[in-house]
């Protein structure tokens, strides 16, 4: 990860990191954490939990990938429309 420039985005236990402090060639010192990200992979998350509540996207019954992207887009209208909605 850390060769091709990725960050670590969930923090790392606590049990975890005394293994990565220690001197010597199997410590080092920990990866960086940004809580800012953090925060945004919450909601990329969530959003991916919301969109997996529908049986056929969460399982991919659809064969062809037009019809699986096109269940995407209808969910995400659907979704929007509800948030625009003042009435539940």
């Amino acid at each position: 990860m850390h060769d091709r420039g990725i960050t670590a985005v969930i923090p790392e236990p606590a049990d975890q990191a005394g293994h990565r402090t220690r001197p010597g060639s199997r410590g080092g010192r920990p990866p960086a954490f940004d809580s800012v990200d953090y925060r945004g992979r919450n909601v990329v998350e969530r959003r991916f939990n919301l969109l997996k509540q529908w049986r056929g996207l969460a399982t991919r019954y659809d064969k062809l990938v037009i019809v699986y992207r096109s269940a995407v887009v209808l969910h995400a209208v659907v979704t929007w429309a509800k948030a625009l909605s003042d009435t539940p």
